[in-house]
């Protein structure tokens, strides 16, 4: 038994299985992070000395090579993946890599980082999950700039944005199910002075509470009238 077979077969009650392709800035510290979660790292990189930026704390398995060499990601037990991120510095790397886990080794979620907002369009329409940082940020920004209660933890489309509503005045008193506003917003979560709940529609809010809705953008203006939303 190989030495990756032997960790996964060890760690077999591990939460999730993933293989990452790329240690750079991105690739390493999702490794980290889902490492340090308890879950069956490997991370494949053609550079060894990127595997420098994983630090001494990680427990996982690094592999040097290719993303897309079908006998390597044997080797890394892609078979008992539950999946597999692509997140190199190069769109055709990522996007071969993740065509090769799921079309050949049916992995159940595969995730491929993309530059070119033209190419992360035309690959998510083939089915494949992308994710573009240059859409992502785009929309960040965007949302900055038109209102300054959307939140950082946004959806990745110019359609919606998450808004943050603070309870007071009208708002004090009312059920989630009375904020809510069909096919425009919901709530989603609320935040307390002691942590975060995801309300039933019942939920009565409560002063100094925070509301986290997903907002249709092109009904802003129209919500923040309706519910008495001024400017923070």
């Amino acid at each position: 038994m190989s030495s990756v077979r032997y960790q996964v077969a060890r760690k077999k009650g591990i939460k999730m299985y993933v293989i990452i392709i790329g240690c750079g800035r991105v690739g390493s510290e999702l490794a980290k992070l889902l490492s340090n979660e308890g879950h069956n790292v490997v991370v494949i990189d053609r550079n060894r000395a990127a595997f420098e930026r994983l630090g001494g704390t990680f427990n996982g398995v690094t592999l040097a090579g290719n993303g897309f060499d079908l006998e390597l990601l044997k080797q890394a037990g892609i078979e008992q993946a539950d999946a597999f991120c692509a997140v190199t510095n190069g769109d055709n790397s990522n996007l071969v890599s993740a065509q090769v886990a799921k079309k050949i080794f049916k992995v159940p979620k595969v995730i491929a980082r993309v530059y070119d907002p033209q190419r992360a369009h035309i690959y998510s329409s083939l089915g494949l999950d992308v994710l573009s940082g240059t859409i992502l940020f785009a929309a960040m920004v965007r949302d900055k700039i038109i209102e300054t209660r959307f939140s950082d933890y946004l959806i990745e489309t110019k359609e919606l944005g998450v808004i943050e509503i603070d309870v007071k005045g009208a708002l004090v008193g009312k059920t989630v199910e009375q904020v809510n506003i069909p096919g425009e917003l919901v709530v989603t979560a609320i935040i307390k002075m002691r942590g975060v709940i995801i309300p039933e529609p019942q939920t009565a809010l409560k002063e100094k509470e925070t509301l986290m809705a997903v907002v249709k953008v092109a009904s802003l203006a129209k919500i923040k009238e309706k519910l008495g939303i001024g400017e923070r």
